[in-house]
């Protein structure tokens, strides 16, 4: 007789079956609470940030990201407003305390001491929140994206931290962040020009903050025009067409580079000779 497949007695079929419909509740149950967890870590993020509570809010978005999934075009701009609030607020104070001590340093060392401990505290709070955020870019954030635009976005907010940490550091640290912070945004400018179009927020965004970076990092007015004004100059000629929400966002951010331009051509003028303006006057985004 002709060999015959072997069949599984029925009553192990079954009871094979039966462990698949478990596993396939278990598993449903399980994505249904991720996305419960997902959902509440969200809803948490909007709620911290209406009330202003950034640090909350990061850690919020930071249990999204640690989720292990893409973020959406909400939750990755979540991620942006929490920790551009909780670090802005450090470099604002880190400012003024560096304005501070250059008036009121020469009171003598005791009340230099003072004002330098608490800078040294601003820092290392800085220093903090940024590379908790370039370790999640990095190891979680660039590895998901699956998208020229998610790619752009995280490559420009790698730049603007490693921006930040450079704003303050000092030797061969200074050194570092500068050359990381260019790195990113110039990978992330080849992607956006190659792939965005001249108008699209991301890579305006990104060409703004890139020129700020030259302006305050690098010490470069020059190159922090040519940067803001190929952007604006592309942009402005294909604007016709859009409609009314993607102008006024477009609009915005051409807003934003053309008062750049005006301060930083300002401080090149022949005239001024008392070299580049304060930078706080700098906007980026």
């Amino acid at each position: 007789r002709g060999a015959c497949a072997l069949e599984a007695p029925a009553g192990v079929a079954l009871a094979r079956r039966s462990r698949d419909t478990a596993r396939s509740a278990v598993w449903l149950r399980s994505v249904e609470a991720m996305s419960a967890a997902r959902e509440e870590n969200v809803f948490m993020a909007r709620l911290s940030e209406k009330a202003q509570r950034f640090e909350d809010m990061v850690e919020y978005t930071k249990r999204l990201v640690q989720m292990g999934a893409e973020l959406s075009p909400d939750e990755r701009c979540l991620l942006s407003s929490s920790y551009k609030n909780c670090v802005g607020a450090r470099r604002q104070a880190w400012r003024a305390v560096r304005i501070l001590e250059e008036r009121q340093g020469n009171k003598g060392p005791a009340i230099l001491e003072l004002i330098q401990t608490y800078k040294a505290k601003v820092e290392q709070e800085i220093t903090d929140r940024c590379t908790e955020l370039l370790g999640l870019l990095d190891s979680e954030l660039l590895t998901m994206a699956s998208t020229p635009e998610d790619k752009v976005f995280y490559l420009s907010m790698k730049g603007d931290y490693c921006r930040y940490l450079a704003e303050f550091a000092t030797g061969e640290n200074h050194s570092k962040r500068s050359s990381e912070g260019n790195a990113a945004y110039t990978q992330a400018s080849e992607i956006a020009v190659s792939q965005l179009p001249a108008t699209s927020p991301t890579r305006l965004v990104l060409a703004l903050n890139f020129s700020v970076f030259y302006y305050e990092v690098f010490g470069s007015p020059e190159k922090a025009c040519a940067i803001a004004k190929s952007a604006f100059d592309d942009a402005m000629g294909v604007m016709g067409g859009m409609d009314e929400d993607e102008y006024r966002d477009t609009a915005a951010i051409m807003q934003l580079l053309r008062d750049n331009l005006t301060l930083w051509t300002t401080s090149m003028a022949p005239e001024r000779s008392g070299g580049m303006v304060d930078d706080t006057a700098v906007e980026d985004m």
